[in-house]
């Protein structure tokens, strides 16, 4: 289980959401003092295809998804408080059945 932030301190926050999939998936961008960035955002009851251009780890902050990486088959249920990495130049399906999962992203290369 990943030891999740509650807060991010001495950060930029981007106002302009990133709004995916009719706004089933929306996030907003985090900029760090050292220039990393992490988006924070909330996926809806759907099932979502996301192409990755860099390495990309996401962690369960609340809700629970099922997650299937690009060229494997099995499919794994992630909980609040647990992780996933998705490879870069890959991609990933998540599929929420209720309620809403939220997710921090952290953008790894």
């Amino acid at each position: 289980m990943a030891n999740l932030p509650t807060q991010f301190a001495g950060v930029t926050v981007v106002t302009k959401a990133n709004v995916y999939f009719d706004g089933k998936v929306i996030s907003h961008s985090v900029v760090f003092a050292d220039g990393s960035k992490k988006t924070l955002g909330l996926i809806y009851p759907g099932s979502y295809h996301f192409g990755t251009g860099a390495p990309e780890r996401m962690e369960m902050v609340a809700g629970s998804c099922k997650v299937t990486l690009d060229g494997q088959t099995e499919v794994k249920t992630f909980n609040a408080g647990e992780y996933f990495d998705v490879p870069g130049k890959s991609g990933f399906t998540i599929e929420v059945a209720s309620g809403i999962c939220e997710y921090i992203c952290s953008f790894l290369a």
